[in-house]
C-alpha cells in the first residue's frame, strides 16, 4: 500500500526522535519513493512539508538533507521550548484521572526502555513525553509544535555530542507529574525549567560571544602593521630592468594595487 506525504514525514520525524536520522543525512527522493512505494511527487510534498517545519533543508543540486542546527539555532530552540512548556504548565487546568494515567503509562515504558538496549525507543520515549504532556492537556497544536521542537533537540544533541543521562532525563519526567498530580504547578514549571535547562547544559556548546558591530569595524580596518606593509612606496617608477629581467611578480601586483 502507498504511503500518503503524512506517513512520509510522520516516519522521518519519528526516525530523527529515535535517532536513527543523523544531521546531515541526504534523503534521496527516488529511494524514499521505492521505499514508500509511492511516486517522487508524494515524496516531495513530504520533504517540502518538513522543510517548512524546519527538519529539512534543500539545495538545488544536492537535494534534501537533515538538519544541522547551528549553535545559535540550538540556543533558539531550547528557549523557545521554555517558553511553550512553561507556559503551558502554567495556563494548563488540573489534570483528569484520564490524563494523568496515559502520563504514568508513558512514564512506565520511559523506564523500561531507559533499562533495555533499544537505545532508538529510548531516545523517541524521553522526547515524546513533552509531545504527550501537550496532548494529555487536550492542546494538540502545541503538541505538534513540541513534536517539530523535540526532533530539532535530538538533532542537536547528536550533533553536539549531549552527554545528558537517560535515566537522569526519566527521572526528571516523574517528578514533574508527580507535581502535576498533586497540583502543585509552580513546582512542576520550576522542575521543567531545571529539566529543559539541564539537557542543554549537557551540549557542547561554545559559550555565546557578544557582537561589538563597532569594534569588529575598528579592528577590520585598522592600519596595516609596518611589518606587513614592507617598505614604504615611492610615488616614483619603479627602477628599470635590465633586457633579461622581469618585475618582481609581488612588486608588480603591489603597484597594481
Amino acid at each position: 500500500m502507498a504511503a500518503s506525504s503524512a506517513d512520509i514525514s510522520t516516519r522521518i520525524i519519528e526516525a530523527v526522535m529515535a535517532q536513527k536520522l543523523a544531521p546531515g543525512t541526504r534523503l534521496g527522493e527516488q529511494q524514499l519513493a521505492i521505499l514508500f512505494n509511492c511516486s517522487r511527487t508524494i515524496v516531495r510534498e513530504a520533504l517540502t512539508r518538513l522543510a517548512t517545519r524546519g527538519i529539512v533543508t534543500v539545495t538545488a543540486r544536492r537535494g534534501w538533507f537533515v538538519v544541522e542546527p547551528s549553535e545559535a539555532e540550538a540556543r533558539e530552540a531550547f528557549a523557545a521550548r521554555r517558553v511553550i512548556e512553561l507556559g503551558l504548565i502554567r495556563q494548563m487546568p488540573p489534570l483528569g484521572k484520564h490524563a494523568l494515567k496515559q502520563l504514568k503509562l508513558h512514564l512506565q515504558r520511559e523506564k523500561a526502555a531507559v533499562r533495555g538496549s533499544d537505545v532508538g525507543a529510548r531516545s523517541f520515549l524521553l522526547g515524546d513525553f513533552h509531545v504527550c504532556l501537550a496532548e494529555c492537556l487536550g492542546n494538540h497544536l502545541l503538541a505538534d509544535t513540541l513534536r517539530d521542537f523535540t526532533a530539532r533537540t535530538t538533532l542537536i544533541a547528536m550533533l553536539y555530542q549531549s552527554s545528558h543521562d537517560a535515566a537522569q532525563s526519566c527521572e526528571d519526567h516523574v517528578r514533574i507529574v508527580a507535581a502535576l498530580e498533586a497540583g502543585d504547578t509552580a513546582l512542576a514549571e520550576r522542575l521543567m525549567s531545571d529539566h529543559i535547562g539541564t539537557v542543554q547544559d549537557a551540549l557542547r556548546l561554545q559559550p555565546a560571544a557578544e557582537v561589538d558591530a563597532l569594534s569588529q569595524l575598528r579592528d577590520a580596518l585598522a592600519p596595516m602593521a609596518d611589518s606587513a606593509r614592507g617598505a614604504p612606496r615611492s610615488a616614483a617608477a619603479p627602477a628599470a630592468t635590465g633586457p633579461h629581467e622581469s618585475p618582481d611578480s609581488s612588486t608588480y601586483l603591489g603597484a597594481l594595487l
